[in-house]
């Protein structure tokens, strides 16, 4: 009997001990911080009061606008650094369920787009990152897909997949949803997979997506003018 308790005991202790190393290692992987997320700093108030970054209201807008009124196809080029830097200059900063979204990050991939951000879970910082695939279909439509989601090392796609699609079609059970606002069809194509036709308003002239090329730090997007 003595040994037979004994037996027992030691087989409770080693489970124990594997069920701590494994707490430790998912924990581990919870907390790792992958070595491309290196967000900028929030930038110290500027003096003027200006929120919006050089490159957005000097670069990025006017591209935009002045091509959209030359109506001739154009390109505008996105470049990850300084793009960052903006983030960075508007004081970004969320907080939802008690969870704050803080230090967002972008950055230019071959064919990928990455978004990283840290999560504060009661004190706990967690790093997401989400890496995005835009595709054109042979008709035009644009589809943002959700190529991995993870929370530090961990691999979370097929789960976050999943509960994006319920939250998706909670949200269409909730009310009405204006399926043809740009922002609807963006979320829809994020949650649910739903390719769009990527045409939007600038100023007052509507401009199309016709191609997107993302390469190491930088997107070139295509853009063409249209009635």
């Amino acid at each position: 009997m003595a040994k037979h308790k004994k037996s027992r005991r030691k087989k409770l202790i080693i489970w124990l001990l594997v069920d701590f190393t494994i707490a430790a290692l998912v924990f581990g992987l919870l907390l790792y911080k992958p070595s491309m997320y290196n967000p900028i700093a929030p930038a110290a108030v500027n003096p003027d009061g200006e929120r919006v970054h050089p490159y957005l209201s000097h670069d990025l807008m006017p591209t935009l606008y002045n091509g959209a009124q030359d109506r001739r196809p154009f390109e505008l080029v996105v470049l990850d650094g300084k793009l960052n830097e903006a983030i960075a200059q508007s004081g970004w900063l969320q907080e939802s369920g008690g969870i704050i979204l803080s230090a967002p990050e972008v950055l230019f991939a071959p064919g990928r787009i990455i978004l990283m951000g840290t999560a504060d879970v009661q004190g706990a910082g967690f790093v997401i990152t989400i890496e995005l695939g835009p595709r054109l279909n042979e008709d035009g439509l644009l589809n943002i897909n959700v190529e991995k989601v993870k929370i530090g090392a961990m691999n979370i796609t097929v789960l976050a997949k999943i509960m994006g699609k319920k939250m998706y079609r909670d949200r269409l059970e909730a009310g009405p949803v204006d399926t043809e606002d740009l922002r609807t069809q963006i979320v829809a194509s994020l949650l649910n997979e739903e390719p769009f036709d990527p045409v939007f308003l600038v100023d007052d002239k509507w401009v199309r997506l016709t191609g997107v090329e993302i390469t190491q730090g930088r997107l070139i997007a295509q853009l063409v003018p249209v009635r």
